[in-house]
């Protein structure tokens, strides 16, 4: 019989019988993983499938029809003899030759023979003697005629064994057959049967887990069907393979500006690197190191491409001219849009980039979960922009021409992240630049090389042009540095320090409106600063109502709320409906597929906001957005109010624009009164404008005397918080204001400190 013996590496179960030491077997089990175990049993699990037996839960034990077969073939007599055994098994199992039926007859009567010193009597070793019988013509009847041979056969068994299981295999694995036991569930069961672990061995390997929840076998099964999938939609694969960041030095630029000859001259291999670099060296030469890159990569005519901030999202156009279907596979999806990738110029390259396009997809498909439509959409944007970027960086290509890909800035989107990971497994170099430390890159890859600086340097554009390059003085980068400790999560802003805002509107007491109305919006609850973006806390309410029916005290309190920055409505309605609006015409080409388009707004000749800053004109087309994605705006995407949104926001009066370009997003914002004292309703331009006013974080009051309804009509829900001071009084007239006197008592506040 054979002798178990160790094993040094996992691959030694692959060894042949006459190069392993003592011609020995090797019967191991295995109770924890590692993503080697993981690779070694899915390479014996085709080992087994070839020449062995997998065992998956139990195996059955013999049914009447196998015992009854068994019985006309064989009778029921027994001896507990090794002849007796031999005789019986050349008669039951004729393909064994006699050296292996010798090895099997041994191995069963010492089995046999064990069980009788533990004190089974004649039946019970009759009828054990049976279910083996059976069990080696039923499930292992395919290998008895190998064991013994050079290449050895295997048994993998899935599942807790049983002692009679135990046992069969056993006899097997002394006759001349490998075993691997898969315990996914831990030892314990296994030393139950044999604590001393004489049977086999418990495999040990450094850093090893609990079993992932999904491994079995049939999941195993399942990655062997998507490899025979994945090699069939490969097609004819490249001859030219990426080498990849394996001959760099690690000095970045430097790097990326050595030719192709000074890298490599395997000519099966393209020599490229993936770069990020963090952090810059040297905040007074950094703008001018990367002007000198790109001139001298375009002098060595080297194709390059720089994208700032982020890869602009595909558009319908580009989406539209992929080509297809409705799919129900991932493997059909995936072969049907790699043959969107069409480069005639060069097949070779044509196959690097369909190979490198399947490789990231079917990365990103474990990363999906199974989402065939997120996976499809994903493989979409990824073809959309192979197109649009082809021929800028592959123009009359050929080995060994490397082009190179500059991202100025993070990653902050996980479809630019699987981009850059498809550029860097063809022939580019892919430089990803983050010099504010204060942002991150959202990729992460096995082939990426990362450089760390300790200097943080806010820059969103490449310089590109000799114009563009401005480098500050060491005083300037000080002045930042300072800048970056004092306005920092401090509470204290610098002017104009942050460029986003999102509002939410306050729930208040009519009293608090006072209150509120003329503090910062720092010192107000709820506000934050949060990832770059303020958090507005707003009024927006209707006061209905008159307190205590008084009059002159009514319009006195209303005369506080005037401050500098507060815009007043009288009459009403404040827009016409009926008055002419510029924008209308231009509404419908503004907005396509439920977004304005801000670029071609911007680019229009009629756009009335172009001489804002910058970060206003986002913001106002910001909330625009949000303002019809909202439909909080009664008949938006039903009667083609949008366009009517788009219009009254793209004419506002001057003097509110003029409000919006003055805001400071972390001090006092503008404000807004409405008066409605008759009965006329008010306009949906009209609800439109304190909508979007109230979005873009003006504080906006109605005082409504009558308590009539006015803005309520054209709105889809509750929006304000309606506060009823007082009884309804009609056909007020607002008085001039300027004329009304003040009767507010000084606030203790005012107090305190006139004391001090």
């Amino acid at each position: 019989m054979f002798t178990h013996i160790k094993i040094k590496n996992l691959n030694d179960f692959f060894v042949e019988r006459n190069a392993r030491p003592d011609k020995g077997v090797y019967f191991y089990r295995i109770n924890g993983y590692t993503d080697e175990i993981g690779q070694f049993i899915q390479k014996y699990y085709e080992a087994a499938r070839l020449s062995g037996v997998i065992i998956e839960g139990k195996i059955p034990n013999p049914d009447e029809k196998n015992l009854s077969y068994y019985e006309e073939i064989m009778g029921l007599d027994f001896r507990m003899s090794p002849d007796f055994i031999s005789q019986s098994l050349k008669k039951w199992l004729p393909r064994m030759n006699d050296y292996q039926r010798g090895n099997v007859a041994r191995a069963l009567f010492d089995t046999l023979d064990t069980l009788r010193k533990t004190g089974k009597n004649e039946n019970m070793l009759k009828n054990a003697y049976i279910k083996f019988m059976c069990w080696l013509y039923y499930k292992f009847e395919r290998i008895v005629n190998m064991l013994g041979e050079n290449s050895i056969p295997k048994i993998l068994y899935e599942g807790e064994v049983s002692s009679y299981e135990l046992q069969i295999i056993t006899i097997l694995s002394n006759a001349g057959c490998d075993v691997v036991l898969l315990q996914y569930h831990g030892d314990a069961k296994y030393q139950s049967l044999d604590a001393q672990s004489r049977i086999s061995d418990s495999l040990v390997l450094p850093d090893m887990q609990k079993f992932p929840p999904e491994f079995n076998l049939r999941w195993i099964r399942s990655e062997i069907q998507n490899a025979i999938n994945n090699e069939r939609i490969y097609g004819i694969k490249p001859q030219i393979l990426n080498c990849t960041n394996a001959w760099i030095e690690g000095k970045g630029l430097a790097d990326i500006k050595r030719t192709a000859a000074a890298r490599g001259d395997d000519p099966k291999l393209f020599y490229n690197c993936f770069y990020r670099i963090n952090g810059v060296e040297d905040k007074l030469t950094y703008a001018n190191e990367l002007y000198q890159l790109q001139l001298e990569l375009t002098n060595n005519q080297r194709r390059v491409v720089i994208v700032d901030e982020y890869i602009a999202k595909p558009d319908m156009e580009e989406i539209a001219a992929v080509r297809r279907r409705n799919y129900t596979r991932q493997d059909e999806m995936l072969m049907d849009l790699a043959a969107n990738i069409q480069y005639s110029a060069n097949i070779e390259l044509q196959r690097v980039m369909v190979k490198a396009f399947l490789d990231v997809m079917l990365a990103e498909a474990k990363a999906a979960g199974g989402n065939l439509n997120k996976l499809t959409n994903r493989a979409v944007y990824m073809i959309c922009w192979i197109k649009r970027y082809t021929k800028e960086l592959f123009s009359s290509w050929k080995m060994p021409d490397i082009a190179c890909f500059i991202h100025m800035g993070p990653c902050r989107d996980e479809n630019e992240a699987m981009f850059l990971r498809f550029l860097a497994r063809i022939p580019v170099d892919v430089l990803i630049l983050n010099p504010d430390l204060n942002t991150k890159c959202c990729l992460e890859d096995k082939l990426l090389y990362e450089i760390h600086f300790t200097e943080s340097l806010s820059m969103s554009r490449y310089p590109r042009q000799s114009a563009d390059v401005h480098m500050g003085t060491a005083a300037y980068h000080a002045e930042r540095e300072l800048d970056n400790l004092m306005y920092q999560d401090t509470g204290i802003y610098r002017n104009q320090q942050y460029a986003k805002a999102s509002s939410v509107t306050l729930q208040t007491m009519y009293e608090e409106i006072q209150i509120l109305w003329k503090e910062e919006l720092k010192y107000r609850p709820n506000f934050s600063t949060e990832n770059g973006i303020v958090t507005l806390p707003v009024i927006f309410a209707k006061v209905s109502g008159v307190k205590d029916g008084m009059v002159p005290k009514y319009w006195s309190s209303i005369k506080e709320l005037m401050t500098e920055d507060t815009f007043v409505v009288k009459s009403v309605p404040y827009i016409d409906p009926t008055a002419p609006n510029p924008m209308k015409m231009y509404a419908a080409e503004f907005f396509k597929n439920g977004r304005i388009q801000k670029k071609r707004i911007k680019e229009h000749s009629g756009y009335p906001y172009s001489f804002l800053r910058e970060e206003i004109q986002e913001h106002i087309l910001d909330k625009l957005q949000l303002l019809i994605e909202s439909r909080v705006i009664r008949g938006t995407f039903e009667n083609g109010t949008e366009y009517t949104i788009i219009a009254t926001i793209l004419n506002m009066p001057k003097e509110i624009v003029r409000l919006i370009q003055k805001f400071d997003f972390t001090k006092k914002n503008p404000k807004l009164i409405y008066f409605n004292t008759g009965e006329k309703l008010i306009s949906l331009e009209d609800s439109i404008l304190t909508a979007f006013l109230n979005m873009a974080g003006f504080d906006v009051v109605f005082f409504v005397p009558t308590g009539y309804q006015n803005i309520e009509k054209h709105f889809n829900r509750r929006l304000m918080e309606e506060h009823q001071i007082g009884e309804y009084v009609y056909d007020l007239q607002v008085p001039n204001m300027a004329l009304v006197s003040s009767n507010t008592r000084p606030s203790w506040r005012d107090k305190i400190f006139r004391r001090i």
